[in-house]
Formats: C-alpha cells, structure tokens, sequence
C-alpha cells in the first residue's frame, strides 16, 4: 500500500504530483478498466471524476471511484469536486470513509458549493445564492472533518445539525484522506486555506461569468492573488502554508513529442484570446523540454505541483514521465 501524500511542512518546493480524468463511460466496461490501468501504468498519482447531472454526464463519482480503486493497486482516486449541495455531509463521509478502508487509504476528497445552475435546475435542487452555498461548504467541511476524528461529533450550524455521531469506519489515511477544496473567488479560496489539505487555483466560475473569460482571469497576476489569499488564511488560521499542496488544471496542452504534436483543449481555451493563452499559467505550449521548464517555472512561482494537464493522455504521459515525483 502506497502511503498517503506527506502533508508536513517541508523544506524546499513538493514533489510534482499529476492527475488524469477518468475515461468517460462511453466504452465497455471492461475496456474502460484497461484504460485506468494504463493511467496507472503512465505514473500519475490519481484518476479524477467531476460531479453534475447535466450535459451528457453519465458517471456517479462514488461509484466510478470505487471501480477504478478495484481496478488499480496504485492509483489514488480523487472526487474533483463533489457538488455540496448533492449530498448530506454525513453520508459523503460515510461512503468516502468505507472507500478509504476498502482501497487501502487511496481516496481523496474533493468538495465545492457547486457552480452549475443547469445541474441543480434539472434536479430540482434550490441554487441559492454564493453566499448561501459556501457557507454551507464551510459548515460540511467542519462536519466531514469532525466525523473523520476520533471522537463522536455533535454540530449545531445553521445548515446541519448533528448529535454524538461516531464517524464509522475509522480511516486508513489519518487524521483523514486528503481534503480537496478548490474556488476561484476570495471567499473559496480563503476557506480552503483555512481547511483543505489541497488548494484548487480555479476562475471564478458563476452563472453571472463568461466562462471564456476564464483564461483572461488566470493571469499571473491574479494566479499571484488567488495563491496569497489561500497561503494568508492558512497563517491566519495557525496552519503552516509549507504543508499545503495546490493543484492547477491546464485550459490548453500542446506538447511536441517525437516531431507530432499533441494537443487537449478545454472549451475555457478554446475560444480565447491568444494573446491571453499565451501569459496564462493555465497553458502548456512547446517541446516535452520546453513543457518541463514551464511547470518547474510555475512550482518556483505559485506553488503549484499537483497538475491535471488535460484529457488527452498523449500529451500528459512524457511530461509526467518527467516530473513525477521530482
């Protein structure tokens, strides 16, 4: 059994980590179990499934974690993120706590208040307002983290009550697996300083945000910013900043490799301004050697080592094969 990611204040930048989303649910099944094999295979140090109901999306995250846990030895599955607002605290807990147990301590948490009105529409969920969702984030992460404890909890918060519950089964990975929290916003990004194990560095993604301006918005800049407000609140809640990993999806890869270039295109990057593609953070253009400096150079600066560089595994796979774990 691997052991889980070294979460203790280190000295010196964290070692590159890498994620791969999960093959889409479109293939046989055996087949699709090859494929998390090969991500394996590949080196990366997890498989990654979203969260929504709407837009062709067809996998359950609890269900397809734990398949693709079953189908690796390595591989660590991570929820990126779980909408709040589709399950009660206690019983994500519950299923992410068996899930830990039965994998051998490789599952890590994602969370988020949810951005995608569509989803909460179709499903006939209330979509309140930002405020109202991230405080009910912040009063889940509480609650998923006490129950995670030792001890029985008992909460009173405005959105969830609970009275001397024992968080069952105890983890494996402790004091509990690796909590993802990922935003855009300063609200977000404070509270995952304040909480998470894992930043996500994300744009700000609402209902009232065109999402291609979402490149534009990663700038350095405001990369800069949105790393500060996290790495702030983690001081200003007596956390040790060093012991925080932040993770960064890329919007646009094209990596050269072996004279054939390799591209994966989010619809963010798709659409934006060159000019903008080519300051953002959030990109990765030119030869696996020119790629690998580029992410050296974004560790050196923001912190960042923990990377989903798109869904085209041709394009990941020489670059991870570089970095991973350097």
């Amino acid at each position: 059994m691997p052991p889980p990611p070294d979460r203790t204040g280190v000295a010196g930048p964290r070692p590159f980590r890498f994620t791969a989303s999960m093959p889409a649910l479109n293939r046989p099944v055996p087949q699709w179990r090859d494929e998390i094999r090969r991500i394996e295979q590949l080196g990366f140090s997890s498989v990654s499934v979203s969260d929504h109901f709407t837009g062709g999306w067809a996998m359950d995250p609890l269900v397809a974690m734990t398949v693709a846990a079953e189908a690796s030895t390595r591989l660590r599955v991570l929820g990126m993120v779980f909408c709040n607002d589709f399950r009660h605290p206690v019983l994500l807990h519950k299923s992410m706590a068996n899930l830990d147990v039965f994998s051998g301590g490789r599952v890590e948490v994602g969370l988020g208040a949810g951005w995608l009105r569509d989803d909460h529409d179709a499903a006939g969920l209330p979509f309140d307002p930002p405020g109202v969702r991230v405080d009910r984030l912040a009063e889940a992460i509480e609650v998923i983290t006490g129950l995670f404890g030792d001890k029985p909890v008992s909460f009173a918060g405005r959105h969830y009550q609970l009275t001397e519950l024992d968080g069952l089964p105890k983890p494996v990975q402790r004091p509990r697996p690796p909590l993802l929290v990922g935003g855009g916003s300063r609200r977000v990004l404070e509270l995952a300083g304040r909480t998470a194990d894992i930043i996500g560095i994300n744009p700000r993604l609402a209902p009232d945000v065109d999402p291609l301006a979402a490149v534009a918005e990663m700038s350095p800049e405001r990369m800069d910013r949105k790393v500060a407000w996290a790495r702030d609140a983690a001081v200003a809640a007596g956390r040790d900043p060093a012991a925080l990993e932040f993770q960064l999806r890329m919007f646009d890869v094209r990596v050269t490799h072996r004279g054939v270039e390799h591209r994966s295109t989010s619809s963010h990057a798709a659409l934006a301004d060159p000019s903008a593609l080519a300051a953002s953070p959030s990109v990765l253009h030119g030869s696996v050697p020119e790629c690998v400096d580029r992410l050296f150079a974004l560790r050196e600066r923001f912190g960042i080592n923990y990377l989903h560089l798109g869904g085209n595994l041709d394009a990941a796979a020489p670059i991870v094969a570089r970095l991973a774990g350097r």
